[in-house]
């Protein structure tokens, strides 16, 4: 199943359910590179955040219909408060990843898709606008907290952290779920960025090298998905969407607990 066309394809699903709810996909598409494609743990790791880089960076663009630029620049200081926390947190997960086991980070893979099954439900519960839950120095001092673990947890999978800086940004700081995934993309890449680097310094970075043109293939699927998922931005309801991905999710969890 390591080919072109499969990763192609696999790419563009992913990247259309990421466009749809302001995530980059990849916690999708980790199950994938372990289960369908077969790359060991931190091997899907890295590839899974190269790609995904490439799926944040064209998310926001396509996102802009629905939210223009002008709303995310107005809210900069939210931006910037999650990242004082997620930019270190990026930089200690990717730390701890390339010193774990395969074993180890199976597990603790299987564990964090569970939390972000989860926290898509939580967040399809909470989808409304609200009064941030904290002001002055505390929403600061939660919202550094709250960016440094989704840093971690961005490293440690290779995702966007989507999952939990859409609810984070709904709950802790009430901005409506639209304006919550664009946000939650323009904090990932930087963050992204960070982690990304960090796995540049080990040996693990070579399976970029070895596997370039899958991952080019499995990213071109995933802008275009991206694409299409921006275009029906508010037609699939979250009602529908967020539980089946839910499901999705808690299955490979399964899955990768069991992968040796």
């Amino acid at each position: 199943m390591r080919n072109n066309p499969a990763a192609f394809g696999s790419g563009t699903i992913i990247g259309a359910l990421g466009g749809l709810i302001g995530l980059g996909g990849a916690e999708f598409r980790l199950p994938l590179l372990i289960s369908l494609f077969g790359f060991r743990g931190l091997e899907a790791v890295v590839l899974n955040k190269a790609t995904s880089l490439i799926v944040v960076a064209s998310a926001l663009p396509f996102r802009a219909r629905a939210v223009p630029f002008a709303e995310i620049h107005a809210h900069w200081p939210i931006i910037l408060n999650l990242l004082a926390g997620s930019l270190v947190g990026a930089y200690a997960g990717a730390s701890w990843a390339t010193r774990l086991e395969s074993g180890t980070l199976y597990r603790i893979i299987a564990v964090l898709l569970l939390l972000i099954a989860g926290m898509l439900l939580f967040a399809h519960g909470n989808e409304a606008a609200n009064p941030p839950a904290l002001t002055g120095a505390s929403l600061i001092v939660a919202g550094i907290a709250a960016g440094f673990a989704i840093g971690i947890v961005a490293s440690l999978l290779g995702v966007a952290g989507g999952e939990f800086l859409i609810p984070t940004l709904i709950l802790l700081f009430g901005a409506d779920v639209k304006l919550a995934g664009s946000l939650s993309l323009a904090v990932s890449l930087p963050t992204m960025l960070v982690g990304f680097a960090r796995y540049s310094r080990d040996q693990s970075f070579s399976v970029l090298r070895a596997n370039w043109q899958f991952m080019l293939a499995m990213a071109i699927g995933s802008i275009t998905g991206t694409f299409i998922g921006g275009l029906l931005l508010g037609v699939v309801p979250n009602s529908i969407l967020l539980p089946g991905l839910a499901v999705i999710l808690v299955i490979s969890a399964v899955r990768i607990w069991r992968h040796e």
